[in-house]
Formats: structure tokens, sequence, C-alpha cells
């Protein structure tokens, strides 16, 4: 039983100390899962954000979707593949793009309407986004016998039904380009006349690829236009300085919680710091992994949920310690400590990841940032006390160390 107590400790020691390497240093050249990897918000790397409102009463959410793909394909267009367009409230839209550095030129690039078009082989404009009633993501066979594949369905309306019959009629067996401003975003060729104000634009799409073309192709239509209402420029060096001041104090506070665990507590103290560091590792790794976005508050997220993980620990170290004075023996102590302290935990834990959530849904920015590193560091900070912590406490007994002052009882 020694061997085996001596044998987990020194596990959760190699695996501890390996998530703190991968989660600093990375994996491999690109440096995978680790901190180098961590998307920047705005907030830290510098860049511009601005908010678009359109000027129309009661909006559709399709409508709304259109705009932020719209603004989305002229992000990547502009070569702004990390920027992020998301919908606030029902008609604004928040454009955060890092790296950039004055905004004006930013709206300029991304414009405040589309400018939808089809065109033929001369160059000849046959009719425009606005003539496009609508445009759907559909799955069906185009001809009898054919496998089921995404396509997109468009209707014209009467103007468009007209201009379309003759554009199809006169370009049979020729493409005639779908183009977004001076940008081509599809090139169908035509089969056949079109008569009834319907089309479909078939080819290699996936169910997502065609609902992207789908909704460019609505957004080229907008009956509304978008006004920039807020733009701020966020310097890179004021960004940098942020980061720096942000992992300073995260680190400062990290370690006075882990050196007022390890003097108040002494050996349980001990168990409590590696599974914190255990908690920072993984929740670097994971934020890594998944591409999440870290902010400033995001930092201040962090440092929150590293509390409550120590508020959980301190939870189950005090019922440990009633058990003891109780008269339990150790390992019964260990037992109805942890279960004992279980429903406060999960309770407390609970109510704040309710609040954390109603943040990541209803906010927006910095604030969403936030929400997230908290939303991920409370899942995380119960799994360490109520997992980790236990391993840790259990290796300790079955290694030799029974005497119960170890584990917070005071004897005269």
């Amino acid at each position: 039983m020694r061997a085996k107590g001596i044998l987990m400790l020194l596990v959760m020691l190699v695996i501890t100390g390996g998530l703190s390497l991968i989660s600093y240093y990375g994996i491999g050249e690109n440096h995978t899962l680790g901190v180098a990897n961590i998307k920047q918000g705005l907030d830290l790397r510098g860049g511009v954000y601005i908010v678009y409102e359109a000027d129309k009463q009661d909006i559709t959410t399709e409508e709304m979707q259109a705009a932020v793909s719209l603004i989305q394909g002229r992000m990547d267009w502009n070569g702004w593949t990390e920027a992020e367009v998301a919908q606030e409230g029902n008609n604004r839209i928040r454009v955060d793009i890092p790296g950039v550095e004055n905004a004006e030129d930013a709206i300029r690039k991304i414009g405040q309407t589309a400018q939808l078009s089809f065109v033929d082989e001369a160059g000849t404009v046959v009719l425009t986004g606005d003539m496009v009633k609508d445009a759907t993501k559909q799955v069906g066979a185009m001809q009898k016998g054919d496998v089921a594949m995404p396509y997109v369905a468009l209707e014209f309306d009467e103007q468009g039904k007209q201009k379309f019959a003759e554009a199809t009629k006169t370009n049979i067996g020729k493409p005639i380009y779908i183009m977004m401003d001076e940008e081509i975003i599809s090139a169908p060729i035509v089969q056949a006349e079109i008569t009834d104000g319907r089309a479909s634009i078939s080819g290699n799409f996936t169910g997502e690829s065609a609902e992207e073309l789908a909704s460019l192709i609505r957004a080229g239509s907008l009956p509304f236009n978008l006004n920039v209402i807020q733009m701020k420029n966020v310097g890179a060096r004021l960004g940098a300085d942020a980061l720096s001041t942000g992992i300073v104090a995260g680190a400062v506070g990290m370690g006075l919680v882990l050196i007022f665990m390890l003097v108040v507590y002494k050996l349980l103290g001990l168990v409590a710091d590696l599974a914190l560091l255990l908690y920072v590792g993984l929740e670097l790794v994971i934020m890594s992994a998944f591409g999440l976005t870290l902010t400033l508050p995001g930092i201040a997220g962090i440092v929150l949920s590293v509390g409550m993980a120590v508020d959980a620990n301190i939870v189950i170290f005090e019922r440990l310690k009633e058990e003891l004075v109780e008269g339990r023996t150790l390992r019964l102590a260990v037992k109805n400590g942890f279960s004992r302290a279980f429903p406060a935990i999960l309770d407390g834990n609970v109510t704040t990841l309710i609040a954390a959530g109603v943040l990541f849904f209803l906010g927006s920015g910095t604030v969403k940032g936030f929400a997230t590193t908290l939303i991920l560091g409370i899942i995380l900070s119960m799994f360490t006390a109520l997992v980790i912590t236990r391993w840790i406490v259990n290796a300790m007994m079955y290694s030799g160390l029974h005497n119960p002052k170890y584990y917070g009882m005071r004897t005269k």
C-alpha cells in the first residue's frame, strides 16, 4: 500500500510538471497547446473596434445574420482573418480587428453597404442585388437519381425575374459571375433558360459553405444601411502593457494564494497548491487547444476562479478537521470530509456559473471574455478540488502519512 501511495504521488507530480511545461512552452515548433498560441483579445494585442447600427426598425434575425456575414466576408477579403464580428442587441454589430491601427481606414475598407451584382462574361451587369428576393441553403438532388447535396436556391422579384430570364437565355453554357463589390463570390454555369424567377447554384458545397454563400447574396440586397455609431483605436503598446500588467497581477495573486495555503494548512496546503498548479496548467492548455480568446478581464476571471478553487479546498479541509475532532479514523474523516463539503461547493459554484452564463450570452466584447474564462475556471476548479485534491490526499495516506496532525487536527 505504501508503494502504491508513493507511486500515486509521483504520477501526480509528473502530470503537474508536464502540464506546466506544455502550457508554457507548447509542443513542437508551432508551440501547440502553449500560451503562445492563445488568441489575444483587442485590449491585449491592440487594434480597432467598430460598432455599426442598422437604420431600420423591426429588423429580422435573418437580416442581421446576413449583415454579419457581409462584414465577416469583408474581413476575410482584407486579410483580417483574426477579426471577430458579432451581433449586439437587436440592431447593432460589433467588429474587433486586432493588429490594425487606423479605425477610419478600416471603416473605409469595410464599407457600410454591399454592392451585389450578376455579371456576364463580357463584364455587363445583367441584374443587381436589390432584385434578389431571397437566397437560402437547400439540400436535395439536382436531377433524378443524383445524390442529395447542399445547394443555394435563389428567388428574384418581378424585375429580377425578367432580367434573369434574358441573361440566362443569352448565356447558356457560359458563367454568370456573382460579385460582391469587385470580388467574385461564385461563378455558376448557365444550364438552361430560367423564366420562373427561381434559380439554383450547385457545386461542391458543404452545408456551411452553401449557407455562407446564401448569406452573402442576401446581404447584397439588405433593405437598410449600417451606420457607424462608435469606433476606437487601441494602441499596440497599450495592449502590450495591459498584458504584462495583467500577467504580473495574476502571478502575484497566485503566489500569495499558494503561500497562504502552505502557511495556514501545512501539508494540506501543499496538496491544495499542487491542485491549483494543475488547474492553471489545464486552463491554459484548454484555452490554447480550443482557440479561446484571452482578454484583460479574462485574466481577472482566471484569478477569480483560482480564489474559488482555494475556497473549495478550504471547505473540504475544515470539514476533514471536524471529522478528526469528532474521533473519526483518518480514512473515514477524509471520506466524510469530501462528501460533506460537496453540497456546499456545488451550490456555490452553480450559482456563480449561472451568473457567468448570463454574462456570456447577454454580454459582448471584454465582458464575454471575462465570462468565458470564469466559466471554464469554475468547471476546472470543481474538478481539481473534488478529484485531484482527493487523489493527492489518498496518496499521502497510502504512502504512510497517517498522523492526524498532518491533516489539520490540533493536539495538546
